[in-house]
């Protein structure tokens, strides 16, 4: 079958892709997370904690589909990154699975009995699915950028060669810190924006300039981190972007301060970063201004903004190895086959547009302020 793209675009598609949908997940569900993790501090009656868990209520649960589709695309488009980093990361991804099971559970049992013990139960069980997530994949991106302890033999089996408290490194844990800051600016913002003027919708605010704050210091420490640190990898000989996907043809060596380089070659990629620091700066400036339309605009954009600049700060790696820098996973030596990209391309031109009309028309449809009068009106909120 001739196949009409090269295998260098799909490639570079399905890169594109994967962000989009990594993306739209830390957006969606981002607010979700960043809410149940603000939970305990922006309300203090359970009037106010149901006005709280409401303004998330109608949505959470399709927000987090997109997790799940950035899994499948990682599955499909990058079987090689999806074994190794599934299997590095076991134990993170089984707490994280623990957590977003709690989450649901928590929804559908705090209202089931008055007892406000056993409310505060559930309130506590949303804190964790809200916390824990973010933190874990914060953590997790940080191993990623300084590269993670697997390699290949001559038959590709990959061999794991590092263990759990190992990822507790401290740039690591500086990224799930950045990590859970943005989540909780973009969560108060959320707030800010979906609930009636009153003590939630104020605590909310009060708190969003502080995790805009933490988030731009946090980032620009994690960015100097970076350059002058020992992470970094480079390629240190020609790659054919249309060769086979086999990370053993690529010679790759460590190299401090390489994640910079992509910046002083492709001066547009600078934007990314802009975006992290502008927005988050913009969401303060939105909130100080009274506006939750401006606010929201740049939390969006400062999640964008940030989790963008991990991609084009490494492309064109996508998992590194630091105890075997040839068995680094890239853009070009991981993916799938020439023809199952294409056809998953053909799939998700496709569907991808239904899945973001039914997305925005969900939004439209449930959109407007959450009121203490609605969350009182049944047993139903």
């Amino acid at each position: 079958m001739e196949i009409p793209v090269s295998y260098e675009i799909l490639r570079l598609v399905w890169w594109g892709l994967l962000g989009v949908l990594l993306i739209g997940f830390a957006l969606t569900d981002g607010f979700d997370f960043g809410v149940a993790g603000l939970l305990p501090v922006v309300s203090r009656t359970n009037t106010e904690r149901m006005i709280a868990i409401n303004s998330i209520a109608p949505v959470w649960e399709g927000n987090q589909v997109w997790f799940i589709l950035g899994g499948g695309a990682i599955f499909a488009a990058w079987p090689l990154v999806y074994a190794v980093s599934f299997s590095a990361f076991y134990l993170a991804m089984f707490v994280v699975l623990a957590a977003l099971i709690i989450r649901p559970v928590a929804f559908k049992f705090r209202n089931d009995r008055a007892d406000p013990r056993w409310r505060r139960l559930w309130d506590w069980g949303l804190f964790v699915g809200g916390v824990v997530p973010p933190l874990i994949f914060g953590v997790a991106v940080g191993n990623v950028l300084q590269g993670v302890p697997f390699r290949f033999d001559d038959e590709l089996r990959a061999f794991w060669e590092g263990g759990f408290f190992g990822l507790l490194n401290p740039f690591a844990l500086l990224c799930g810190l950045l990590s859970v800051s943005m989540i909780f600016l973009h969560g108060a913002v959320w707030l800010s924006l979906k609930t009636e003027h009153g003590p939630v919708r104020d605590r909310a605010r009060a708190l969003a300039p502080l995790f805009g704050g933490l988030s731009i210091a946090l980032f620009a420490i994690g960015g100097l981190w970076m350059a002058f640190g020992d992470a970094g990898y480079v390629q240190v000989a020609a790659v054919d972007p249309n060769g086979p996907s086999n990370p053993l043809l690529t010679q790759t060596a460590a190299e401090g301060g390489a994640w910079m380089r992509n910046y002083a070659a492709h001066p547009w990629t600078l934007i990314a970063p802009v975006l992290g620091f502008g927005g988050a700066a913009l969401a303060i400036a939105g909130v100080r201004m009274d506006s939750e339309t401006i606010a929201f605009a740049g939390s969006n954009l400062s999640v964008f903004g940030i989790i963008s600049t991990v991609g084009v700060s490494m492309f064109p790696f996508i998992l590194p190895s630091n105890i075997d820098p040839n068995s680094s996973l890239t853009v070009w030596n991981a993916s799938s086959s020439h023809l199952t990209l294409f056809v998953m391309l053909i799939v998700t031109v496709v569907l991808l547009p239904i899945v973001l009309a039914y997305t925005a028309w969900a939004f439209r449809i449930m959109w407007g302020r959450v009121t203490t009068e609605e969350v009182t009106a049944g047993d139903h909120y």
